[in-house]
Order: structure tokens, then C-alpha cells, then sequence
């Protein structure tokens, strides 16, 4: 392993990751290592990974992993945690400090801190390890999240370590930072952006998310521009009663018409509702049909193909 920087660099510099998932398919071309940074500024509604969310280490709770033995209230130093036969456990999350010291001593693992901080070593050493399924496969390293450009200075410097191994590296990004985050980002030498478009509609946009979408689609506008031989594909999430009228698929094919990018449509899925309540987060009010979201994301690529667009479902 050789990193393009000066001896100590790459020991220094790091970051926040609650996730490297190995063997991902749905990421990027081929077999591919997905590295998911931790912190996010947009609110999703229907968002998978609130874990993803926090700028900072979380304690998770996986309630029917708990064996009740009491180790962890005992580790506590703050007493956050009670255990008791007629309220069960409980944990006071504005006394705990995420010190991670009862999730040390748990012998069910019931209890994870999410959030660590990973330097480019780290991390391009746990990418290295499937180096034979990218090769075979056409794979590679994927930076997700959460948001990458969030930690833009760790994002740069692992994209350039890990093109110093000569990795295709694909960057899945909101696109909502500052533009000076996304081009130094993308000039390290990205080879493929996902790049995340919700809606076209601004206050639809802000409501659904907590942002607004100027910002993230004069990026992507200015990226096609002035980055014209990286590969852009838009990532769309199809929710329906957010983006799943006749006007948004519209103004999705004049995008991919106007920037020549392809489309992949994500139908919504319910599968991150558990992780809600580890976080002792509310869970938000997602009455929504998974099986009509694949429905309607079936209709939308349908719709793009007829129309000359490059889409397909992810």
C-alpha cells in the first residue's frame, strides 16, 4: 500500500464512518467496497439510515438482542442506564456521552456506538482486502453516506490514496455543499458521481428534506459543465406522495435530456424503521406501499425509456 502524501499525512487526516460495507453491488459498476461517512444535511423523510444522519457517534440499542444482565448499567460512569423488572431497560440519552464503555462490556452485543473515526489508512487498508473482486469483476471503492462532501478534506484525500491503487472510485453524493467541496472532491480523481436528485421542485424539495434544491442542481448543472468526462448518473428515489406525479417524471426527463446522463430510480423500502428505535429516534410517518413504489419506479424508467433516456431501476 503506497499513499500519495508525506510520511504521517495519512495517519493524520480522518474521518467519520459508521459503515464499510463489502461486496456491494447497487453501488457502482461491478463487486464494490462502499465506505459510508457519518453526517448528513438534509432530513429525508423517508430516509433508510437515519444512523447516517448525526455528525457525531450514536448508541444503537438492538432491544432483542438484550439479555438484561445489568454489565451495562454498571459501566455507565454517568448512570444513564436503568435496569429494572418493572420498567426493563431504559437509557437516559441526554446524561449519556457515547463513551462507548457499555457496549465494551456487553456480551450480546445489544449495544454499538455507530461513528468512529477512521483515518485514509484505515480505511483504503480494509478496501485493499477485496482488490481480487474488483479486479475480476470490474469493481471498486464507493464513497457514500450520509454525505462525503460534508468531510471534504478526508473525501479528497481518500479518493487520491485510493487512485494511487489505481481503484475506479464512484463518489454518491446529495450534491448539497459548496461547490468548491464537490469539483475538489470529483478532481481527485472520482471516476463515476451518483449523483442524489429528489425533486426539481424547490419548496417541495425543502419540505421534504429540510433544504432546498437550488443549490444541489446548480451543482450538478455546473459539474456536467465544467467536468464533462466524468460519468454522471442521476440517482432518484421514487416516493410516492413526494415526486410521483406526471410532472415530476416530466422534469426528470428533461434533466437526463438536457445534462445526457442516465437515470436509476430507487422505489422507496420500509427497511430502515428499526433502526429508529436503537437510536431512541421518533420514527417518521412513512404510510407508504412498498409494493406500490416499485410499481410506480417501474412506470418511471418506462416512461424515460420511451423518451430516449437511459434509465433503470437500481
Amino acid at each position: 500500500m503506497s499513499l500519495p502524501f508525506p510520511a504521517g499525512f495519512a495517519e493524520l487526516m480522518r474521518g467519520l464512518v459508521f459503515d464499510i460495507q463489502r461486496f456491494s453491488i447497487n453501488d457502482g459498476p461491478g463487486v464494490r467496497t462502499t465506505v459510508f461517512f457519518k453526517g448528513c444535511p438534509l432530513r429525508c423523510f423517508w430516509c433508510h439510515n437515519p444512523e447516517s444522519q448525526a455528525f457525531s457517534p450514536e448508541l444503537a440499542r438492538y432491544v432483542n438482542k438484550c439479555i438484561f444482565c445489568g454489565a451495562c448499567a454498571a459501566a455507565c460512569p454517568r448512570g444513564a442506564i436503568t435496569i429494572d423488572g418493572q420498567d426493563g431497560w431504559r437509557i437516559d440519552r441526554r446524561a449519556c456521552d457515547v463513551c462507548g464503555l457499555c457496549a465494551e462490556v456487553c456480551p450480546a452485543e445489544a449495544l454499538v456506538v455507530i461513528g468512529r473515526l477512521m483515518s485514509v489508512e484505515d480505511v483504503l487498508r480494509e478496501v485493499l482486502a477485496d482488490r481480487p473482486f474488483y479486479e475480476t469483476s470490474g469493481g471498486g471503492a464507493t464513497l457514500s453516506g450520509g454525505e462525503p462532501l460534508a468531510q471534504a478534506d478526508f473525501a479528497e484525500a481518500l479518493v487520491r490514496a485510493m487512485k494511487a491503487e489505481k481503484l475506479h472510485v464512484a463518489l454518491d453524493t446529495s450534491g448539497e455543499a459548496p461547490w468548491d467541496a464537490l469539483v475538489r472532491v470529483v478532481g481527485a480523481g472520482v471516476d463515476l458521481v451518483l449523483y442524489d436528485v429528489k425533486s426539481l421542485d424547490e419548496p417541495r424539495h425543502q419540505q421534504a428534506t429540510g433544504v432546498g434544491s437550488a443549490r444541489i442542481m446548480a451543482n450538478l448543472r455546473k459539474l456536467r459543465a465544467e467536468q464533462p468526462n466524468v460519468e454522471i448518473v442521476v440517482r432518484h428515489p421514487l416516493v410516492p406522495g413526494f415526486n410521483d406525479r406526471s410532472e415530476d417524471f416530466a422534469a426528470l426527463g428533461k434533466l437526463a435530456a438536457e445534462l445526457g446522463v442516465a437515470i436509476e430510480v430507487l422505489p422507496f423500502h420500509p427497511l430502515g424503521r428499526s433502526k429508529y428505535e436503537a437510536l431512541g429516534k421518533p420514527r417518521p410517518q412513512q404510510n407508504i406501499d412498498p409494493d406500490a413504489a416499485a410499481g410506480t419506479a417501474r412506470r418511471v424508467v418506462e416512461y424515460l425509456l420511451e423518451r430516449g433516456v437511459a434509465a433503470s431501476l437500481a
